[in-house]
């Protein structure tokens, strides 16, 4: 009987593209952990992120950085830790830090990711997403759940030009390809 080891890689893993101003990249090692805060227990989850990770959970829609983490809240209840970790056990990094304040859930291979960024990556964007991107409406460390062609985006600004962009790992490759036909038509 043949012996197989099955190894985890990430969908759009290697990909890394520069044109007209524009890079294009897939982040390696990038964990996803949701945490949902507990009904009654919000308080203790809120103390518990921010004595973990050096920073308050932010309002919804927004990011904060600390820890060696990205924290970036979705809803009410919800956000997501998002950093570098290439061991699949990244909810058990998260759960040693927050315990029982928090439900964790490793959302790592559920979720497939680009950063884009350049002067012109904005123009990029604009063929896409159908939010208003512009800094005065957009800030570094804002983020919005939004759609690009057909599927499902996370989108949060992460620098000056630059943007961190999530969808489901199922659709890598329509996700891959609606960004990079973007930003050929920006050229």
């Amino acid at each position: 009987m043949a012996e197989f080891k099955l190894e985890s890689a990430r969908p759009l893993a290697g990909i890394a593209r520069s044109a007209d101003g524009i890079s294009l990249c897939a982040p390696a090692d990038l964990a996803i952990v949701a945490i949902a805060l507990p009904l009654g227990g919000e308080d203790a989850a809120m103390q518990a992120v921010a004595r973990e990770y050096g920073a308050d959970l932010p309002p919804s829609g927004k990011a904060a950085q600390g820890g060696g983490a990205t924290l970036i809240r979705m809803a009410p209840d919800q956000a997501f830790v998002v950093f570098e970790h290439s061991d699949p056990d990244a909810e058990r990094i998260v759960a040693e830090k927050l315990g029982d304040a928090v439900y964790a859930t490793d959302q790592t291979d559920s979720w497939c990711a680009l950063e884009i960024e350049g002067e012109r990556c904005r123009e990029a964007l604009e063929r896409l997403c159908p939010l208003d991107l512009h800094p005065s409406a957009f800030a570094v460390h804002d983020a919005a759940r939004t759609v690009m062609e057909h599927l499902g985006v996370l989108i949060m600004r992460t620098g000056e030009d630059r943007f961190l962009l999530l969808s489901a790992s199922s659709s890598a490759g329509s996700f891959l390809h609606a960004v990079e036909t973007a930003i050929e038509s920006v050229g």
